[in-house]
């Protein structure tokens, strides 16, 4: 088949056609938009599921969410049944987490993080009673935060450079220009507070110190809308979406990966798969990396090689080392859901992750889940699942052979955990699979092999990040991680909004 005879994926007579090229929650997102708005949507991926960097992995009874686990601000999620006329409930079921996340250090403290004012305070009290006080004030900042930058902004696509500027005064206002830990510590002192209000910027692929300080409203977040875990797993989240856009008539195909995003002058035209076969539609939206999109997609036409060089010249996130494993035994008693443990440095640490030239820390800090303890479903009977992650330089900031390394720090890490989490873990261990950078570079095409596309900070925020439709081709769109708002699922949710609103003004009005 030639590039002049391409395949309608359906043919209702008048329907516009859109393809999304990735089954993330972003691109699913989008897909359950667009398919709800009019347009007949086909959704590719190139995996054998769906769901991107939230890819189930199951070995031996044992279920591993490949990724995101954190669920905050469920109703972004339900108002993607709502706009499609469907319920939630009907699809999906959410799980409260209490704590949020217990914070654990080195030197034996402990701090659980939740929804609970008081008992919050006398945690923070008992590390310096004035920031009592100061957390109040930080909290108040943070709602302040939420109201101007993600309920005004989260879904505004910045199109327009007058549009940043609109917001400038308001961002100024807050201090946008300080980063998240330099506002952090204006309202306390004590340091292990610092971290408990500055490491989840790290959660999105930010670096607490270099962050605009507009990512510290994900507190208020948190605090406003809880955090859940989804019955079943993440991917029982991801298959209820796909549900949800099969039943309103979308369509998706899987273990099919694009070639080319193809073009006629300034406009997409379809797209063509590395198994042959084209598909023509009315535009193209790209869930995948941005430099990939550009560079690698749109490689014939001469924005994709320009943008696509440019986006890569462009601080990115730092990478992950991930391992999943199953027990078998039960979650040790007093282990919570989420637990975050610090390492004996934090500032130096996290300079050295996202640091030019840096290569990998002998120390690290790391975030455990541990899904069990909410949902015993995840593990056969008797046993357990878990992962852990631990935030390593992207493949650009230092030269590492992770499949060298990878068998040594995969030990490294799992005698850590043993000696500060789960006792007896190695004897117990019965299932082990790893992520490295490479595989984010390999299997999610991911530059650098970054887990968050380009990094968080204040001169590649909004207007300045990769724009949710381009600039150049007029029917090509981006949602995801690598446009506005950013990573995080409240963040590509909105992201898939911002385009959906600007699709729905370029096609109806």
């Amino acid at each position: 088949m030639d590039k002049n005879s391409k395949e309608l994926f359906t043919d209702n007579l008048g329907q516009k056609r859109a393809i999304i090229i990735g089954a993330g929650f972003g691109g699913i997102s989008l897909a359950i938009r667009l398919q709800s708005m009019g347009f007949q949507t086909l959704l590719i991926d190139n995996r054998d599921k769906p769901g991107g960097r939230a890819y189930v992995y199951e070995i031996d009874g044992y279920k591993f969410d490949g990724g995101p686990t954190v669920i905050t601000d469920p109703d972004c999620i339900e108002e993607l049944f709502t706009v499609s006329g469907k319920e939630m409930k009907d699809y999906v079921k959410l799980l409260p987490v209490d704590p949020f996340y217990r914070l654990q250090w080195e030197d034996g403290q402990v701090l659980d993080y939740n929804n609970d004012q008081l008992f919050l305070e006398k945690q923070i009290g008992e590390r310096n009673s004035k920031d009592i006080m100061g957390y109040r004030k930080f909290l108040e900042y943070s709602k302040d935060l939420y109201r101007e930058g993600y309920e005004k902004l989260g879904t505004t696509a910045f199109l327009k450079v007058s549009q940043m500027f609109a917001a400038a005064p308001q961002l100024m206002r807050l201090r946008a220009d300080r980063s998240v830990y330099k506002q952090v510590s204006k309202f306390v002192k004590n340091e292990k507070t610092r971290q408990l209000l500055s490491f989840q910027s790290l959660l999105v692929g930010g670096n607490p110190f270099a962050t605009s300080s507009i990512y510290a409203l994900i507190h208020a977040l948190e605090r406003k809308g809880g955090v859940w875990f989804a019955q079943g797993g993440t991917g029982s989240l991801v298959n209820g979406l796909i549900s949800l856009f099969k039943d309103i008539g979308g369509e998706v195909i899987l273990n099919s990966e694009v070639d080319e995003i193809l073009t006629s002058g300034n406009k997409v035209t379809g797209v063509s798969l590395k198994n042959g076969k084209l598909f023509s539609s009315d535009l193209v939206a790209s869930n995948a990396d941005v430099v990939h999109t550009y560079r690698k997609l749109l490689r014939s036409h001469p924005r994709g090689l320009k943008y696509g060089n440019s986006l890569s010249k462009k601080r990115h996130s730092m990478s992950l080392f991930v391992i999943y494993f199953g027990l078998k035994k039960p979650t040790p008693e007093g282990l919570k859901h989420h637990v975050i443990l610090f390492g004996q440095r934090y500032k130096e640490l996290i300079a050295e992750i996202f640091g030019k030239g840096g290569k990998l820390s002998d120390d690290f800090s790391l975030y455990l889940h541990a899904p069990c303890v909410t949902d015993k479903s995840m593990a056969p009977d008797g046993k357990s699942s878990y992962y852990v992650l631990a935030p390593v330089p992207h493949l650009g900031n230092a030269n590492i052979d992770w499949d060298d390394v990878g068998p040594s720090y995969t030990k490294k890490i799992l005698d850590y955990l043993e000696e500060h989490a789960i006792p007896n873990l190695n004897k117990n261990l019965e299932v082990l699979h790893t992520l490295t950078p490479f595989g984010f570079r390999d299997i999610m095409n991911s530059h650098l092999g970054s887990a968050f596309s380009v990094e968080p900070i204040l001169t590649q925020s909004a207007w300045f990040r990769p724009h949710n439709r381009d600039d150049v081709l007029t029917n090509m769109y981006i949602t995801g991680a690598g446009t506005h708002p950013g990573a995080g699922l409240p963040g590509v949710i909105g992201a898939a909004k911002a385009t959906s609103g600007v699709i729905s003004d370029d096609f109806f009005n």
